[in-house]
């Protein structure tokens, strides 16, 4: 206790010295939103629903103007509804085909959330299916698992911030190709154990929750596994593959658009909230540091080092597949541009625009999914095509 007393009165004055008293409070506070688990913002308002036609009017973004089918978190009647194609479009608003009936006099709230997700429940799929709980350091993880007949598993990892249902757009084509699914949580997810500190470590701890997901299919019928994981998750399949010690049955990586490093992200999340350099760099050096990483609510010091995959790109063994829209608008593709780049002997990454974050297979769902499912052919991880 006493060292950690003589660290704290180090280490604050250091920081206050550095950035000022004010500019030290920011710096803490910048570093606790990376490593808080965030929640669902609304993004998006409800600006007319047809229960005749069933159409919904939203605002225009970004997101809201894509093309494809996608879900809306709402509240009021319906806590989420699935949306289908662009009907019209204007300056202020888009209206969208609703593919969940909304009935005459059923409450919507103005305020929703857009998202990627489109199912978020395993019975949606109409697959079998069942609840295991994997055994992790962390304690007993629940996951859903998608029986078939390969021996080659998949084991998907969901993002920051979001819970397993982000993965479930992808089961139906691994289910199609024969490959059993496990769709697992981890730590501080909302759903796995909380940790102590209940923060997140951006893929350093994380990892060991899907390594025990991999040593539970290991024995339960798997000879290899392919990790896939999306956004957050990609760091946390990145870190499994370098640090994993199943990591020789480790054959295959899919990353849905992954974090490759975490620097680039943090630096391009902080100018699009408009925060400027010292103050992101700064808050990645407090950070990194046990005792100011601490006071900024994690648990340890995040090893950014250790998670900058373009770096490291020399570990990996296992081929890999980056599927990564040029205009994610959260997630930069640049790291995922070079680990392709520095690894062209393992890693395949066709090119996608327009997508955005996490939204290749909504926006089109035909080239993401032979996308996917010619890179499993070429790297012989399922049979050929008849």
């Amino acid at each position: 206790m006493k060292s950690l007393r003589h660290a704290v009165a180090f280490a604050v004055p250091a920081l206050v010295a550095t950035a000022g008293a004010a500019g030290a409070l920011a710096v803490l506070s910048t570093a606790r939103r990376v490593v808080t688990p965030a929640v669902r913002r609304n993004d998006t308002q409800i600006i007319a629903v047809d229960t005749g036609a069933q159409t919904i009017e939203l605002s225009r973004n970004l997101d809201t103007e894509l093309p494809g089918r996608y879900g809306l978190f709402t509240s009021g009647t319906y806590g989420y509804v699935k949306l289908g194609a662009v009907l019209s479009a204007d300056a202020r608003s888009v209206r969208r085909k609703l593919l969940t009936k909304i009935e005459p006099g059923a409450r919507v709230d103005r305020d929703a959330a857009f998202s990627g997700w489109y199912y978020v429940s395993p019975t949606e799929l109409h697959l079998p299916w069942e609840s295991v709980n994997i055994g992790s350091p962390a304690g007993p993880c629940p996951a859903w698992f998608f029986p078939a007949d390969s021996q080659t598993w998949v084991i998907q990892v969901h993002g920051r911030g979001t819970t397993r249902a982000e993965c479930l757009r992808a089961v139906p084509v691994f289910h199609g190709l024969g490959m059993p699914t496990m769709v697992v949580s981890y730590r501080n997810d909302g759903e796995a154990p909380r940790s102590r500190a209940g923060s997140y470590a951006l893929g350093a701890a994380e990892w060991q929750d899907v390594d025990a997901a991999i040593g539970y299919a290991l024995r339960h019928g798997a000879e290899r596994v392919v990790l896939m994981g999306w956004s957050m998750g990609g760091a946390v399949a990145l870190q499994t593959a370098v640090s994993s010690e199943h990591r020789a049955q480790i054959a295959g990586l899919i990353l849905e658009s992954p974090v490759v490093d975490w620097r680039t992200v943090l630096r391009f999340q902080a100018r699009e909230a408009g925060l400027r350099e010292p103050l992101p760099g700064l808050a990645m050096g407090a950070l990194s540091r046990s005792v100011t990483a601490r006071l900024s609510g994690a648990e340890h010091a995040i090893p950014f080092d250790r998670l900058d995959m373009v770096a490291r790109a020399s570990e990996l063994e296992a081929p890999a597949l980056i599927l990564h829209s040029d205009d994610d608008g959260f997630v930069p593709p640049d790291a995922s541009h070079a680990l392709a780049a520095a690894r062209p002997d393992i890693v395949t990454m066709p090119p996608f625009s327009g997508a955005r974050h996490t939204k290749l297979w909504n926006y089109d769902q035909t080239r993401w999914t032979a996308a996917l499912t010619d890179w499993l052919h070429e790297q012989r991880l399922v049979p050929p095509p008849a």
